[in-house]
Parts: C-alpha cells; structure tokens; sequence
C-alpha cells in the first residue's frame, strides 16, 4: 500500500514534469459508458496483482478532448504509452510518426485471438500500427409501444421511416425520430442516411461526395422532419447523450445508435419495449460501421511493460466483460463464439449488419472532413443553408484538404 501511495506521488511529479518512470504504464482511455471506468479499474487491480512492479495509470478524457489531449502530450514530449483512439485518427498520428508498429511485438499465438478481418482498418503501408479494441455496426432502435399508440409500423423504407416519424410525433409529448446534431458522431447520424440514399462520403477519385444529388437528399430529409416537428425540437442542442436519453425516458419512437445502447436501455429502462432493425432503405441497403484502435506510442518510454499490459487486457475473461457491458460486438474469436453473441436477439440484429456497413475510410485528416461534415449540417439543421448550398461548400473545404 505504501508502495503504491510513493508511486502515485512519483506519477503526479511525472506528469507535471513531462518524466515518466519505469515501470509506469500511462494508458489514456475515452470513456464509452459508465460502466468503462469500473472495468478498465478492475483490469489495473487485477494486472497489478499478477504484474507486481508495474503500474498501470489510467486517465480518462472524453472522446471530445481526446485528439487534443494526445496531441498537447506528444507536443510536450511526454506522450502515454497506450491510448485507445477512433481508428479514423490512426492514419494521422502513423503519418506523424508517433504509432509505434506492432508486428515485432505480436506472436502468432497472439495474432490467432483475434478476427481477422479487424485487422484490415489499423494496417498502413503493410504494418500493424493498432489492435482492434471495439467494433459496432449501427442499427436503428424503435419504441414498439410508441409505434402501437401511433398506429404505425415499424419502417423497412426511407419513405415509411418518413411517415412514422410524423405519425407518432402527434402523439402528446412524443418525437418521432431522435436527431442528433451536436457533439461526436454528427457526421455519422448524417451518413446513416447518406448511404441509405446511396451516396457516400468519398468519390472513387478521393475527393468529397457531399455535394452529390444524394448526399444532398440525405441532409434535406433530415431538414424536412425538423421542419415537419417529427424530430425533438433544435436537434442542434442535443448530443449523442441527450438524444438518447429521450428515447430511454419513451419520448422517442425511432433512433439511430450503436450496440451500446442495449445494456443501457436494459439497465436504465428496462420497462421500455423496444425491436432493433436495420437502417431504412432509400435506394440502398447500407448501415455505418465504426471500429476503435489500441495504439502504442513509438515514443513510449515502458514499451516491453505496455505490451504486457495489451496481452494482459485481451485474454478472453476481460474481453468478455467490455464487450458485454459496453454493448459492442466483438473483435476476438472466442467472444464471438459465446453464447451471448450467438444467441441474443439483439446483438445478432446488429452482427447481422457487418456485411452491408461502410466504415470510415483511412485517409489523413479525416477529424478534420468530419467537423467542416458536422458545421454544415448543423447550418442545414438550423435553416442558415440550403443544404445544397452548406454541402456544395462543405465538399469544396474538403477537397481542398484532401489535395494538400
């Protein structure tokens, strides 16, 4: 005890002083749920106890902060040695040169433990530069109970989500869809129905596909429900957080989410009867994918014990958990194989969208695409645009990024 009460002291030192000391793993974690602090403390209690000698730092940063607190560490010189990151920022920091290449650290026992094709989104010109850490392809979720009240059923087509959508918000106090518009992940409750319309966010040239006739579709159907007051009102002053809160208090009778809604609805609502369906279908069946990477940092100054700390974090009893109580679906072999994945209704509505999901595509300064993405939807959402005239000039922005 007194061992560890020295150490955290030494560690705050550390931190303050840019210094790190050996045997300090400095691991930077964005929270998913309430249920990510417990688990990743469980995991520091339990690898300390079999790794005596090792300490394992945890701090947590919301997914907001997260870019610009790696970015103000590596600055200083004094980056963690472990981060969990969106796998869409990977590309920069490997460009940057600060993601540290797994491959001489993996062993093909390893390597077997997990999915292979979660290998795919974190290998840059031929290396490993990050382990799949989460996975979840994006569903959309309805209040069944709300859908009877209205007299409605739940939609298969963009044209019946429409309708739905109106139809219930006449019942009192009730909002037909859960729009999100600020926050993380604007751009990706956009693309949601950006692929249903059969657009996407890249031509095959590389350069912007926001301002093609269907991207612009997407965003005016979008308008047109807020218009309509088939959605909450302003959805611009509600994050991921609020919207879902909406549906989980019954307010809402449709949104778009990921998995990790599940156990959260279960936990807080667990009166609320709800059905998982695929994303409605405009021209294309289509749904967004979104994975998250384990990186190490090439300036780490505890690699061997890092690594540790990685395998540590991958055998099958810790997976397990995270990826039960945070809802996400699994990127190793042997979760994937349980029970809970393999016979849970809800879960497997949601395995059984990976094969029609895009995912984000792995260019440079992607965060930078997403947030000119999310100001012009937002100047969409609020009637200062046209959404012609924001996502014609959204694309001209990026394309201008993407030819630097």
């Amino acid at each position: 005890m007194l061992r560890k009460y020295l150490s955290s002291i030494l560690l705050a030192t550390a931190l303050c002083t840019g210094t790190a000391y050996a045997g300090d793993v400095r691991f930077v974690v964005p929270p998913y749920s309430s249920e990510t602090e417990p688990f990743f403390k469980e995991v520091e209690r339990d690898f300390e106890a079999a790794n005596p000698g090792i300490n394992l730092v945890l701090e947590f940063t919301s997914w907001e902060t997260l870019n610009q607190k790696l970015t103000t560490d590596i600055a200083a010189g004094s980056p963690p040695d472990l981060a969990l990151i969106g796998t869409r920022s990977l590309t920069d920091y490997a460009a940057q040169g600060v993601a540290e290449p797994l491959d001489a650290h993996m062993t093909p026992a390893f390597k077997d433990v997990f999915i292979e094709s979660f290998f795919s989104p974190s290998m840059i010109d031929g290396k490993l530069m990050g382990l799949p850490f989460a996975a979840s392809a994006r569903a959309m979720i309805v209040n069944t109970e709300l859908f009877e009240k209205a007299g409605a059923k739940p939609p298969t087509t963009w044209d019946e989500f429409m309708g739905a959508a109106r139809q219930i918000s006449k019942l009192p106090g009730t909002y037909g869809f859960g729009l999100q518009g600020q926050g993380v992940e604007v751009d990706a409750y956009y693309f949601y129905a950006l692929l249903s319309f059969g657009g996407r966010i890249l031509k095959e040239d590389g350069m912007s596909a926001l301002n093609s006739p269907e991207a612009i579709a997407a965003a005016q159907s979008y308008k047109q429900l807020i218009d309509d007051g088939a959605t909450q009102p302003t959805p611009t002053s509600y994050g991921e957080a609020e919207t879902f809160a909406l549906f989980k208090q019954g307010k809402v009778g449709m949104v778009f989410t990921f998995p990790m809604l599940i156990p959260q609805i279960k936990k807080e609502a667990p009166n609320l009867k709800y059905e998982v369906l695929p994303i409605p279908v405009k021209t294309t069946s289509a749904t967004y994918g979104i994975t998250d990477t384990l990186m190490m940092f090439s300036g780490a100054k505890s690699k061997d014990e890092a690594w540790k700390v990685i395998e540590f974090l991958y055998q099958d009893k810790y997976r397990a958990a995270f990826d039960e109580r945070e809802g996400l679906l699994p990127v190793t072999k042997a979760v994937a194989a349980s029970d809970y994945y393999q016979k849970d209704p809800d879960m497997r509505a949601f395995t059984a969208l990976l094969p029609v999901a895009h995912f984000a595509p792995l260019i440079p300064n992607f965060d930078q695409i997403a947030d000119i993405t999310v100001r012009a939807l937002q100047r969409v959402y609020l009637g200062e645009e046209t959404s012609e005239v924001a996502l014609n000039r959204a694309a001209t922005e990026i394309d201008v990024l993407r030819k630097k």
